[in-house]
């Protein structure tokens, strides 16, 4: 919402608290066929952009949560080639996909194109591989558009999705699951944003109870700070098709917040966290 003294205040009535942020001015609004788009000005954080009310992005710190979606999954693969990113319309994980050289096509699948306008328009540094030879970009129903795909045909595919309401909530389901682990290859691997470990931890260990209820064999769990999503600390949930390898690749690219330390401390499970897992686990035994 925003106030007349020029802050825009996201509420978080659940948990009592709320994140604000200075604007200078409004440089876009509209209606999309699917949400409400806004783009303004910030003092501190860059430029802003907001779906129905809610922050998706600041040029301030997008490169963590970009970065995080990316990086740790595509160095954990021994040899990502073929690559599906559903969601993502920012372009940010896309870009950051292709900093790899190992991959040969990366596949963008997002609803609503009025986004990557938006993008490519106030964010244009995150579309600078949007022409890539190597890149693919559609504009239709991410879900359907796995279930149809062919089986096997990526070795990761990563969910830059919204939160789980409305069109989304589709992104968390069962069925969904079970359609991203046919269209994986063997060794394949799945990330998808999975919330605020702090806020929504419940949610965090459905996912994973989900994945491995499909058939994943592992499932783990990044861990980094997003200081403009709910509570500031957010996390992605990975599962391995063929189980989680022992080590990872080191790459050679340009990053601003991951690297070798971030990959291996970024999996570190919070005790809270681990408390549920067992109490779970317990339950389940009994």
């Amino acid at each position: 919402m925003l106030n007349s003294d020029n802050w825009f205040t996201e509420v978080y009535p659940d948990e009592g608290s709320a994140l604000s942020l200075e604007l200078t001015e409004k440089l876009h609004q509209e209606q999309t066929p699917w949400q409400k788009l806004e783009v303004y000005q910030t003092t501190k954080f860059g430029r802003l952009m907001l779906l129905d009310g809610c922050i998706m992005l600041t040029g301030r710190d997008n490169f963590i949560y970009h970065e995080m979606m990316t990086h740790p999954v595509l160095c954990t693969h021994p040899a990502p080639q073929k690559v599906l990113i559903i969601g993502g319309g920012d372009c940010g994980c896309l870009r950051e996909v292709l900093k790899h050289p190992e991959v040969r096509h990366a596949h963008q699948v997002d609803l609503d194109q009025r986004v990557t306008w938006a993008s490519e328009k106030f964010f244009p540094e995150l579309c600078e591989s949007n022409n890539d030879r190597r890149a693919s970009l559609s504009f239709t129903d991410g879900v359907a558009f796995i279930e149809q795909a062919e089986e096997g045909s990526y070795d990761i595919i990563i969910v830059d999705s919204v939160d789980p309401v409305g069109q989304a909530a589709r992104l968390y389901s069962k069925e969904f699951y079970q359609a991203c682990y046919a269209g994986l290859s063997e060794d394949g691997i799945l990330i998808a944003q999975s919330e605020s470990p702090l806020f929504h931890k419940d949610l965090i260990h459905s996912m994973q109870s989900r994945m491995a209820d499909v058939g994943f064999k592992d499932t783990t769990t990044l861990f980094f700070p997003q200081c403009t999503y709910p509570s500031g600390w957010w996390s992605a949930s990975m599962a391995f098709k063929a189980g989680k390898p022992l080590g990872f690749r080191t790459v050679d690219i340009e990053t601003e917040y991951y690297n070798n330390d971030i990959h291996q401390a970024a999996q570190a499970m919070p005790q809270f966290m681990r408390k549920v897992s067992r109490s779970e686990s317990t339950s389940k035994g009994e």
